[in-house]
């Protein structure tokens, strides 16, 4: 079965901002076609992981109540549109904790493919960061960088790491992704 990871902010939903989170349901913007990516991806049989660092908790910003209530809310949006996550992992420890979890290390990636044995060398990381394009790389998946959250095009001479495709949102990616399964 084919596999996507997404990263959360700046994929599915607005990136906050450098230092900034997203702390609340209130907070929590959903990017326009993030929602009908995951109905395309859902109606054409993957399974959806999101995999997502989550620091402000570990930082106390906001607490895992919120996160969970912010996750429960996205859930039941995407199932309103026809869309459905398999599964969600985040890393809510700070950077300098070093955390296997924490990306740009694979340690969530792994954990799924172990809990739902995944192949993830079929698979694609979704993500709009180089650190995306990372953890996608050290986990042997396919990365896909979106131009809807925190990186720009204009930086591509400075990124260390070439991901595999570029697209300018999720839905763009899901179509190529579809239509090349």
């Amino acid at each position: 079965m084919p596999v996507i990871f997404l990263d959360r902010d700046g994929v599915i939903n607005r990136y906050p901002g450098d230092t900034k989170y997203v702390t609340s349901w209130k907070g929590f913007k959903f990017l326009p076609r993030a929602k009908e990516a995951i109905a395309a991806l859902y109606k054409n049989k993957f399974k959806v992981f999101v995999i997502s660092n989550q620091a402000g908790v570990g930082k106390g910003v906001y607490t895992q109540k919120k996160l969970d209530l912010i996750t429960r809310n996205m859930f039941k949006e995407i199932r309103k549109s026809r869309g459905d996550i398999d599964g969600v992992y985040y890393c809510t420890h700070r950077p300098q904790d070093d955390c296997p979890c924490r990306k740009p290390k694979a340690g969530l990636l792994n954990i799924a493919k172990k809990k739902h044995r995944l192949d993830l060398k079929k698979a694609f990381f979704i993500g709009d960061t180089i650190r995306d394009v990372h953890t996608a790389k050290i986990a042997g998946c396919k990365s896909i960088l979106v131009l809807s959250g925190k990186e720009k095009l204009a930086n591509q001479k400075n990124w260390e790491i070439q991901p595999d495709f570029i697209f300018k949102d999720l839905l763009s990616a899901v179509r190529f992704i579809v239509t090349s399964k």
